[in-house]
């Protein structure tokens, strides 16, 4: 099973979704991914909905207060989120929102690293992230997509001491690791796409297909229909309100 109960600093350890429309995302991805929802009041009317599954929390939502483009964050457990922050903007990153106290369950900065991808970092108080991953319907791997293969590379492993070993040539795709744990992926972008830097939250399926023709169904579009890799098969998907999001189905860790 893949529960956990807290997470080596480097490691990613979940992700949340700021979309426009909160109630129209939880009707889309309980129905997709079969996710349990509790609306979580966070002060100010603001509510933070956790989502579970068989109890154990896998990510969360919650309506954005800004104008911005619906999407998912991923996040990377830090011993420090000052020091963190602070090394990343040395490296040339940017900081979103300047490291800050989540109430009592940690603390938490949003970057952008020197090729505009966006990310968080956390260190955990009361809370280290998600209960479950790599389990149908939870967090199976965080992939950037990068327009500058050079960039990222001297960057993120500046950052969090990651490891980076090239997994397959066509299309050149690297796997990151933290210790000996698989934690992450990397990809190029296509050249003529023009889209910045970001990255990209993976969830497990246990029938890719099915969940295809879901999607379409409930509202959302498939961007890239399945697809095989070498340890199984994956789509990536964008939701009714254009946040996107990819699916996994394969071999998965423990």
């Amino acid at each position: 099973m893949g529960e956990r109960t807290g997470y080596a600093p480097g490691t990613f350890c979940w992700t949340d979704l700021g979309t426009s429309d909160a109630e129209g995302a939880k009707a889309f991805y309980t129905g997709l991914l079969g996710w349990e929802p509790e609306d979580l009041p966070v002060g100010d009317g603001q509510t933070y909905t956790m989502l579970r599954i068989g109890g154990k929390s896998v990510c969360a939502l919650y309506r954005q207060q800004a104008e911005a483009q619906p999407a998912w964050l991923s996040y990377v457990s830090v011993e420090d989120a000052d020091a963190s922050a602070g090394k990343a903007v040395e490296l040339g990153a940017t900081a979103i929102s300047e490291p800050f106290d989540v109430l009592t369950v940690g603390r938490m900065a949003v970057l952008k690293d020197p090729e505009g991808a966006v990310f968080a970092i956390w260190e955990a108080k009361e809370s280290f992230g998600a209960e479950l991953v790599n389990e149908p319907g939870a967090m199976v791997i965080n992939q950037l997509n990068m327009a500058d293969r050079e960039a990222a590379q001297e960057f993120y492993p500046a950052l969090f001491g990651w490891r980076l070993e090239q997994a397959s040539e066509d299309p050149p795709y690297w796997g990151i690791y933290n210790g000996d744990g698989l934690n992450g992926g990397m990809v190029d972008l296509p050249p003529a796409s023009g889209a910045p830097s970001h990255w990209l939250v993976y969830f497990t399926s246990e029938d890719l297909d099915g969940a295809a023709g879901r999607i379409g169904e409930l509202g959302g579009e498939v961007l890239v229909p399945p697809a095989p890799i070498p340890a199984g098969r994956i789509l990536v998907a964008s939701d009714p309100q254009s946040a996107h999001f990819a699916l996994f189905e394969g071999r998965v860790h423990p």
